[in-house]
């Protein structure tokens, strides 16, 4: 069954056209990758999908709803569009203690994720001191805090070195085995 539906969308920015005619649908359980050069419009798609942007044309929707209509969409959809979006004065685990507020998450879960995504050593350091590798994990941290059915990632590779990468192929193959939903952007 399909949890993300895209529907001709489109969305122009002007004269520039950002996205056209796009359709596409991925079912529960599944990891996607959404493929396409830098430039190619996936950032923007992906922009619309979660709200923050509005389409000329189309729609999008998540389990048959717009992002806003979503009851506790926090827990429904954890999102990673910019690694870079942790205050750089804040450690780790202050970073999350204030998602997990905002998420009504109980923050015995900070823990949890921060071992998940292999940055419990790191939990006290500033994330401005953290390399992009290290800034996506965080991301990913976040993203997964609410324990959300549907994870969507724009280039989480990013910043990756091969060990990296191949850790992040088998943690979204195995969220997928719990029957999460994964859409994952790439140029790679």
């Amino acid at each position: 069954m399909a949890v993300i539906e895209l529907h001709n969308l489109t969305k122009h920015f002007g004269d520039l056209v950002a996205v056209e005619d796009l359709s596409f649908e991925v079912d529960s359980g599944q990891v996607v990758g959404f493929l396409g050069p830098n430039g190619a419009g996936k950032t923007t798609t992906l922009r619309i999908l979660l709200g923050l942007a509005t389409p000329t044309k189309g729609g999008a929707t998540i389990n048959g709803r717009r992002y806003h209509e979503l009851h506790r969409p926090l827990h429904v959809v954890g999102a990673v569009m910019d690694a870079s979006d942790a205050h750089p004065g804040r450690s780790a685990r202050n970073h999350l203690r204030i998602q997990a507020m905002l998420g009504e998450v109980s923050p015995s879960r900070i823990d949890e994720v921060l071992d998940l995504v292999d940055l419990t050593s790191a939990a006290a350091r500033r994330v401005g001191e953290f390399s992009l590798g290290m800034r996506q994990r965080l991301g990913l941290a976040t993203a997964l805090l609410t324990d959300p059915e549907i994870l969507i990632l724009d280039e989480p590779a990013n910043g990756l070195d091969p060990e990296g990468v191949r850790w992040l192929r088998q943690l979204l193959r195995d969220l997928a085995a719990e029957g999460r939903t994964v859409l994952v952007s790439s140029h790679l």
